[in-house]
C-alpha cells in the first residue's frame, strides 16, 4: 500500500448488540485484494438501512455482525489499487454499487447481479463507506461525471432505488401514485415527472414531505389519515385508478390501500419493506384486476446507474431539496437523531482526508 496512507482510520461501526453506532477513529485501515482498489471516501450518505441498523431493530439483529463498518453511499477518489486491476486510475473520482455478486449464480450471469443468490452488501456483509477509506472491488466502482456534484453522487445508490422502480413500471403519459414520500419516494415524485409521466399522487403523513412533493412535480397530495384518500384518487383519473402504484411506504394499511385505487390492468411496482406479512385482497386487488406486480430490489447494474447519470445530466431532477443536511463524518449521532425526529430528509457525512 502507498506509503501516504495511513495504517489507521476513523470509521463509525457496530461494536455492541443496543441501538447506536460507535466512532472509532484508529480503525485499521482495509487491505486490498487483487482486483480491489481503496478509495478515499469524501462525502457519504446516511441510509434508511444504516437507520435500521443504528436502531438495532429486528432485521439488522438476525443480518448484521457486530464489528462492521457501516454505511454504502459515497463517493471519494481511487488512491491505492490491486495487482490486478486493470481500468481505475489514482485519483479518480468514482461512487460504486454496493450489492456485491457472486458473478456466478444464474442470476448475475443473466444479468440480474442485482438479485444475486449470494450477494454480500458494503456495510452489511463488509465493512463499509462510513470511514475514511473503503475497499471495493473494481467491478463494482462508477465512474463520476465531472458534471456531478459529489454531494449528489453520494446518493446514486439511493436514486437508483428510485431510478429503478420508475423505469420498471414504466410511467410515461400514465398516471401515477406513490404511497409513501419518504427519501426515495421524493426522488420517485421527480424522476416520474422528468420522465413524463402524467397526473402524479402521492400520499403521506408528513404534511412537510407532502408539501415537498408537490415542490418537486406531484400534482395533488393526500394525506394517509384521510380515510377517503382512494377514491379521490380514481375521482382524478375519471374514476378508474391511476395506472401505475409506485409503493414506497412499506406500510401494510398503505399498500393494501394502493392497490384498491389501481386501475384494472394497472402495474405495481413495491419497493417499501414491511416489517411483517401483509394481508392482500388478492381476487379483488391483483387476480380480478389483471393487475402486473412488479417486486423492485436495488438497482439493476449497471443499467440504473446509467439511466441515473442520464437523468441527472440532463438537469430535469430536482434533488437539492432532498439533500437537506451536509455534517462531517463525526457528527453522525446528529445526523441519525434529525432523520428520527423528521427534521431531515437526506443527511449527507462529509470525511476530512
Amino acid at each position: 500500500m502507498n506509503d501516504h496512507i495511513p495504517a489507521t482510520m476513523p470509521a463509525i461501526r457496530k461494536l455492541r448488540s443496543e441501538p447506536g453506532l460507535w466512532w472509532q477513529p484508529e480503525t485499521p485501515v482495509p487491505k486490498i485484494g487483487p482486483r480491489e482498489v481503496l478509495v478515499a471516501v469524501t462525502h457519504a450518505g446516511i441510509c434508511g438501512t444504516d437507520r435500521h441498523i443504528y436502531e438495532w431493530d429486528a432485521w439488522s439483529k438476525s443480518r448484521v455482525q457486530l464489528g462492521i463498518t457501516t454505511g454504502h453511499e459515497f463517493v471519494g477518489k481511487v488512491v491505492a489499487m490491486g495487482s490486478a486491476v486493470t481500468r481505475a486510475q489514482i485519483g479518480q473520482r468514482v461512487s460504486a454499487e454496493g450489492h456485491i455478486g457472486c458473478g456466478v449464480c444464474q442470476p448475475c450471469r443473466t444479468g440480474n447481479g442485482h438479485i444475486c443468490e449470494k450477494v454480500d452488501i458494503l456495510g452489511i456483509d463488509c465493512n463499509g463507506c462510513f470511514a475514511q477509506y473503503v475497499a471495493v472491488p473494481e467491478e463494482n466502482l462508477w465512474p463520476v461525471h465531472p458534471d456531478i456534484p459529489s454531494h449528489i453522487a453520494a446518493i446514486f445508490d439511493p436514486l437508483g432505488n428510485a431510478m429503478h422502480t420508475v423505469m420498471a413500471a414504466g410511467v410515461s403519459g400514465r398516471s401515477v401514485l406513490i404511497t409513501g414520500v419518504g427519501i426515495i419516494g421524493l426522488m420517485a415524485v421527480t424522476i416520474a415527472h422528468a420522465a413524463g409521466a402524467g397526473t402524479i399522487m402521492v400520499t403521506d403523513r408528513d404534511e412537510k414531505r407532502l408539501a415537498l412533493a408537490k415542490k418537486l412535480g406531484a400534482d395533488h397530495a393526500f394525506h394517509a389519515s384521510d380515510e377517503n384518500w382512494p377514491a379521490k384518487a380514481r375521482e382524478l383519473t375519471h374514476n378508474q385508478g391511476p395506472e401505475v402504484l409506485l409503493e414506497m411506504s412499506g406500510h401494510p394499511k398503505a399498500i393494501r390501500q394502493g392497490f384498491a385505487a389501481l386501475r384494472n390492468g394497472g402495474t405495481a411496482a413495491l419497493l417499501g419493506i414491511p416489517a411483517e406479512p401483509v394481508p392482500l385482497d388478492l381476487p379483488n386487488d391483483i387476480i380480478f384486476k389483471g393487475a402486473t406486480v412488479l417486486g423492485i430490489n436495488g438497482r439493476r447494474m449497471f443499467e440504473t446507474w446509467y439511466q441515473v447519470e442520464s437523468f441527472v445530466l440532463s438537469g430535469r431532477l430536482n434533488l437539492e431539496p432532498i439533500v437537506t443536511h451536509h455534517l462531517p463524518l463525526a457528527d453522525f449521532e446528529k445526523g441519525f437523531k434529525l432523520m428520527q425526529a423528521g427534521e431531515a430528509i437526506k443527511v449527507v457525512l462529509e470525511v476530512t482526508q
